[in-house]
């Protein structure tokens, strides 16, 4: 790798100069022509001299030190997504885990509760039942509430049938009351460390929100909108409720694939009239049912009756804000997303737009179906200008400006339709139909206003 020495002498044509070890000449004057290198000789400083060669190593070495440095970042980017996974997927098998002692623990307490329904014999209660019947109406009071803390309370008036429903805490089962035969619906929820208890009226002890919620929106004059709860009985663990079991009859989800997916304007005002009748109802009895959505609207196949179901994400309701939404997020106000907190009775009344809306498109309203909606400019066609005024007043996304719970019923679009409101209220209270001309005319005359 040694240097070949080479005499410095005047440069003269055709002599090749070493640039290593001297400093290039000036151009001489006299040379006309720069003659080029022979095709044979390399130029000087190509050859891969170490001076010429050491600059570019230091190049490369530079290089191969930043690959390095990159193969290692990636390395350690691989490494702690591998610890990422295994983390998540340790996690998931804790929660799986849980989940499933959590399942075996609710089978272990439902099936405990059916063993007992069994050894529960009708004979043994029909005794128990003469018993009470022979009591006055204060010392039966006294007994039911008493008696309400063991599940032989409940096998001892109900046989337990086929499942009807389940979901995330609780079971529903059809049932039979034996006094009468009365179909009824047993409901069967385990407690959780998020149920809740609270105190009502007439009872000394806190009941769980749900069982309280129902009794509170069933105190005053029966409302054939609103479920009934017929029994319950609450335990440690779980609390059970005996709830009135319409027949035939199905939610509204169901009711609307068996239409073909959307309902016509006029079977819709129907539906709509006893929803807000009944949420306005819960409204003035303090009750805010928070989750009105399409499976929580039964409706009679048979007479088209609707009624509100299941207070399992109520509250009660208040004036103040609330700041926390337990019912489906597609029905939720849009005031709770943009400022996390919102007021009761607009909520309620946006959650009517909302199933009002599918109701007759058969599909969710569309951020562009709302922008329209704010500036009048949505409609359909087949729809009539009073429905699609209504449309707007629920689906108002400022909430100061909806339309208020109390005040729907009395909307325009179902002004045309006071003698169905009547023939429901009136079939409710076991009237004949025959009478329902000669006791519909004078309220005719009367207007509007002796309906609400």
């Amino acid at each position: 790798m040694g240097q070949r020495g080479t005499k410095v002498s005047p440069i003269t044509v055709g002599e090749v100069y070493d640039q290593h070890l001297s400093t290039p000449p000036k151009p001489s004057t006299n040379t006309a022509v720069q003659h080029p290198h022979p095709r044979d000789e390399t130029p000087a400083g190509a050859g891969g001299g170490e001076e010429g060669g050491g600059g570019g190593g230091g190049g490369e070495e530079e290089e191969e030190e930043e690959e390095e440095r990159k193969e290692e970042e990636r390395e350690e980017e691989e490494r702690k997504e591998e610890e990422e996974e295994r983390e998540e997927k340790e996690r998931r098998e804790a929660e799986r885990v849980k989940e499933k002692r959590k399942s075996k623990k609710w089978w272990r307490r439902l099936c405990s509760f059916f063993r007992a329904a069994k050894k529960q014999s009708p004979e043994s209660s029909s005794g128990q039942g003469e018993e009470e019947q022979q009591q006055d109406e204060g010392e039966k009071r006294k007994v039911a509430w008493a008696g309400r803390s063991s599940d032989d309370y409940i096998f001892s008036r109900y046989t337990v049938g086929d499942q009807l429903g389940k979901g995330g805490f609780g079971v529903v089962y059809e049932g039979t009351r034996l006094e009468d035969n009365l179909k009824v619906a047993l409901k069967y929820v385990t407690k959780t460390r998020h149920t809740k208890c609270i105190f009502i009226p007439d009872h000394p002890n806190p009941l769980p929100k749900e069982i309280a919620l129902t009794i509170l929106a069933n105190k005053g004059p029966s409302v054939p909108e609103i479920i009934r709860l017929l029994d319950w009985t609450d335990h440690p663990d779980h609390f059970v409720m005996v709830l009135e079991c319409p027949s035939p009859c199905e939610n509204l989800i169901e009711f609307l694939r068996r239409h073909g997916g959307s309902l016509d304007e006029e079977t819709t005002q129907k539906i709509m009239w006893q929803a807000a009748h009944a949420t306005n109802t819960c409204h003035l009895r303090g009750v805010l049912h928070r989750d009105v959505k399409l499976e929580n609207l039964l409706i009679n196949r048979e007479t088209s009756e609707v009624k509100l179901i299941d207070f399992g994400c109520g509250d009660i309701l208040r004036r103040s804000p609330y700041k926390s939404y337990r019912g489906t997020t597609a029905y939720s106000p849009p005031e709770y997303h943009s400022r996390g907190k919102y007021y009761g009775g607009p909520a309620t009344v946006w959650s009517l737009g909302i199933v009002m809306f599918t109701l007759l498109c058969g599909r969710f309203p569309s951020d562009y179906d709302l922008f329209l909606l704010q500036y009048r400019q949505w409609s359909k066609p087949g729809l009539s200008k009073e429905c699609c005024d209504l449309l707007r007043a629920l689906l108002n996304e400022k909430q100061s400006r909806r339309l208020g719970l109390g005040r729907i019923m009395s909307h325009n679009w179902f002004q045309d339709h006071s003698s169905w409101r009547l023939s429901c209220s009136f079939a409710s209270c076991g009237l004949q139909r025959e009478t329902l001309p000669s006791l519909l005319s004078p309220l005719r005359l009367a207007g509007r206003a002796s309906l609400v």
